[in-house]
């Protein structure tokens, strides 16, 4: 090829890309030590929860506010609901975090830790979809056995001076799990149904540690990959309604072989333990009414609603037992009084809704994207609102337009959309306020009379055009 000068930036460009080094990796600052650490991770229900309760110390020559957290890259797009609080003071409430990277978890802590000062942190946070069943096929009538793969050090991104892991299962079935010996004293040790690993001493940071346990779990592993919620509160009827749209999947074991419907009718005499899914049960607030169940057929019978004024409690079957991979979609909602979650203050209205209700179930459940929609009056302005969840849970929050029936500039709608969710955030409440001037209260009674009007005018007019031709 022929040199020419018009190449010379394009080489340049090119040389320069190829010898540029990589970006490096993001590497907090070795502010901190861990003093001491307790890691207790929960596998007794279809999620895991994981708590760090560590005691840091500030090594650094000044004040030091920022806290990091290492998580493997693995798990991290699996992780959700983070807390961390000060366990000395539970009026401190959450420290805002933060995600650095697809490893690192900021933790703000409300005020700078001067050197060598210490204080003690309490981290909470789940892992969805954590679990794999093994083995991965097995008959309608045998027992699952799921398997957990984790550290037995405590993920951290600084040096760890003293720790151990606590791990505690459904119960006492865990017939696999990861041993190894320190010198003349056993490093593992399993008590009934809880396994310890540790304690360990000096460990550098982000030093891991692979363990696995496989256990027996005699519950469906429910997983709902999609929760459509929307909510619709009416001042003229004094009524908010709630709809529930649910994509469910089991994620456990799936059927080695067909499923046996016969076999299935007859351990309903003796109703042993199963890890297919029967039924769910909605707990609703007390007056909830007027509750309906639908599926992707159709309506749905085999449901029961009881309702009351301490208490309203939603049951629902699905049409076949749900096993090992099979889904199940689905539909519920219900009606409310206004009075029980709105309430005016001055020229101003304040709404308190549970930003995530859902099943009530022994062995819980995982959401993996939760999307709710508040649906205001017409007219509604000046609209605020936040919601008692985590904010590294939130993916996206915003305010939009939704028309519908009868509506002439549409209504103030407030999305929040969510992901990695678990049922142990039911009744966390979104609160919303706004303003409802009057002329916007009477914008429907209007419109509702001059569609109706416009009818009869109409009737009118057309009623007296002459249709038959006349005789000249």
């Amino acid at each position: 090829m022929r040199f020419t000068p018009a190449l010379l930036p394009a080489l340049l460009l090119g040389l320069s890309s190829a010898v540029s080094p990589a970006v490096a990796a993001f590497a907090p600052p070795a502010a901190f030590k861990n003093v001491n650490l307790v890691h207790i991770v929960s596998a007794e229900k279809n999620y895991v929860k994981e708590t760090i309760n560590v005691l840091v110390e500030n090594i650094a020559s000044s004040p030091q506010q920022e806290y990091y957290l290492a998580i493997p890259s693995d798990k991290f797009a699996h992780i959700g609901g983070f807390e961390v609080k000060d366990r000395k003071d539970a009026k401190a409430g959450s420290f805002a975090t933060e995600a650095v990277d697809d490893t690192h978890i900021r933790i703000t802590l409300p005020t700078p830790l001067a050197p060598g000062a210490q204080q003690t942190l309490g981290i909470t946070y789940y892992f969805l979809s954590a679990y794999r069943p093994l083995p991965a096929l097995i008959a309608q009538d045998h027992k699952q056995y799921l398997v957990y793969d984790f550290s037995a050090y405590a993920p951290s991104a600084y040096e760890t001076t003293k720790q151990k892991t606590e791990v505690k299962f459904p119960n006492s079935d865990v017939p696999d799990y990861t041993k190894f010996e320190g010198g003349e004293k056993s490093l593992v040790q399993k008590q009934g149904s809880k396994l310890t690993y540790g304690p360990f001493d000096t460990q550098p940071a982000g030093a891991l540690r692979p363990v696995s346990a496989r256990f027996e779990f005699t519950k469906p592993v429910s997983h709902v990959e999609r929760l459509e919620r929307d909510i619709e509160v009416s001042h003229w009827g004094g009524n908010v309604a709630f709809e529930e749209r649910y994509q469910l999947i089991n994620r456990g074991a799936n059927l080695s072989s067909l499923f046996n419907r016969v076999k299935w009718a007859q351990s309903a005499f003796y109703n042993p333990q199963t890890f297919a899914l029967k039924e769910l049960k909605f707990p609703l607030r007390p007056g909830s009414a007027d509750a309906y169940y639908t599926d992707v057929i159709g309506n749905v019978s085999t449901s029961r609603f009881r309702s009351g004024k301490r208490e309203a409690l939603l049951e629902i079957k699905p049409r076949y037992p749900v096993f090992g991979g099979w889904t199940f979609p689905f539909t519920i909602g219900w009606n409310a009084d206004a009075t029980t979650f709105l309430r005016r203050l001055n020229n101003s209205y304040v709404l308190n809704v549970p930003f995530l209700e859902g099943p009530k179930q022994p062995e819980g459940v995982e959401y993996e994207t939760v999307r709710l929609q508040i649906l205001l009056p017409e007219g509604a302005e000046n609209v605020k609102y936040w919601a008692n969840i985590p904010s590294s849970s939130i993916a996206t929050s915003t305010l939009t337009t939704h028309k519908t029936f009868l509506d002439t500039k549409g209504r103030t709608a407030v999305i929040i959309v969510a992901r990695n969710l678990v049922d142990e955030f039911r009744d966390r409440e979104v609160t919303v306020t706004y303003d409802y001037p009057l002329l916007a209260s009477l914008r429907k009674p209007i419109v509702v009379f001059a569609s109706v009007l416009s009818l009869f005018v109409a009737a009118y007019l057309i009623g007296n055009v002459e249709l038959k031709f006349s005789k000249k």
